[in-house]
């Protein structure tokens, strides 16, 4: 009986000895992170100094297997002379934004005012060693319009802080007022409509405001200002075209002369030419003259030839025909 009575005194004491030792740890100061959480309002601080940041988000587990790696490193920071800080994105989307964040974690070295991005694995040794030997010397800095100090990231981050506020309200009415998705879908069309007819609105009333109609007469002066200006154009198309007109007729005019002296050089020939035949038809006509002369006397040789053997044969026609007359005559005188 004495030893089955021991055993639940012995349970309490060593229930209340438990609940004593986890009321001490209680109230223990839990230990302070040295990893200084970074927001809109204070990321201005790694402008000075040297700095390493990392970007984050609670659902990300590549993130919390790197949150105890990061703890040490910060730990060390004093040794190192280097602040180390944190940005959760989903608390500071304009913050990612600025750094155009586009994978988780993603980590960033800060010297001055000037950025560069840390790729490695995000161990502790890795930081250390990135930060002793300086080998961020050899990677390329953000600058220009990748800066997130310049004014173009400084508009990325105003348009990552309106969605992340879109994405708050939409979760808003989906989780907390358990209103359906595309009830909330159909929220924000309608009211972006709304937005872009109101700023259109503002920008005419803007206009309105700030545009001074000008006075008659100087839209007068402007309308006669034109007029010389069409007349000066007309003018000086008028000039061009009579330019090329005198070009043409220059043209045209060497062309004709180009024209005229090849006639009178073809002309020269064919006088030439002319000359030269009616000199050959000269000769050859002194020549048929000369020709003729020739047969002419020819000729006469032997007309009086010809009239020298007619004479002739009419001589010895008479003296047959008197000799016929002489016979005939005979034998009559004979008769009687």
């Amino acid at each position: 009986m004495t030893g089955s009575r021991c055993v639940p005194v012995l349970l309490a004491a060593w229930l209340a000895a438990a609940a004593a030792e986890g009321l001490q740890q209680a109230a223990l100061p839990a230990e302070e992170s040295r990893v200084q959480p970074m927001t809109a309002s204070n990321w201005t601080l790694v402008m000075e100094g040297e700095w390493m940041l990392k970007f984050y988000a609670p659902w990300c587990p590549s993130c919390q297997q790197t949150d105890s790696e990061w703890e040490t490193f910060a730990k060390n920071g004093e040794t190192l002379q280097i602040s180390v800080g944190k940005v959760d994105v989903i608390q500071e989307p304009g913050l990612s934004g600025r750094f155009f964040v586009t994978t988780l974690p993603a980590f960033f070295h800060a010297k001055d005012g000037i950025f560069r991005r840390y790729r490695g694995p995000g161990i502790y040794e890795d930081l250390q060693n990135y930060i002793l030997e300086k080998k961020w010397q050899s990677v390329e800095p953000l600058t220009g319009w990748k800066s997130p100090a310049s004014l173009t990231m400084s508009g990325m981050a105003g348009l990552f802080s309106i969605s992340g506020k879109i994405w708050h309200l939409h979760n808003y009415f989906t989780v907390t007022l358990g209103i359906p998705a595309w009830c909330s879908y159909v929220f924000f069309v309608i009211a972006t409509l709304v937005f872009g007819l109101f700023m259109g609105l503002v920008l005419v009333v803007i206009s309105e405001c700030f545009y001074v109609p000008l006075p008659r007469v100087s839209s007068e002066h402007s309308e006669q200002d034109q007029r010389p200006e069409e007349v000066q154009g007309a003018e000086q198309l008028q000039d061009a075209e009579e330019e090329k007109d005198d070009s043409n007729e220059e043209e045209n005019k060497d062309s004709l002369a180009d024209d005229e002296e090849e006639k009178e050089d073809l002309g020269d020939e064919d006088e030439a030419e002319e000359y030269e035949e009616e000199d050959n038809l000269a000769g050859s006509m002194d020549e048929e003259r000369s020709d003729a002369n020739d047969q002419g006397v020819l000729q006469e040789g032997s007309v009086s030839q010809k009239e020298l053997d007619a004479a002739h044969s009419a001589d010895t026609q008479e003296v047959v025909e008197d000799s016929l007359r002489q016979r005939k005559s005979q034998p009559a005188n004979k008769g009687p």
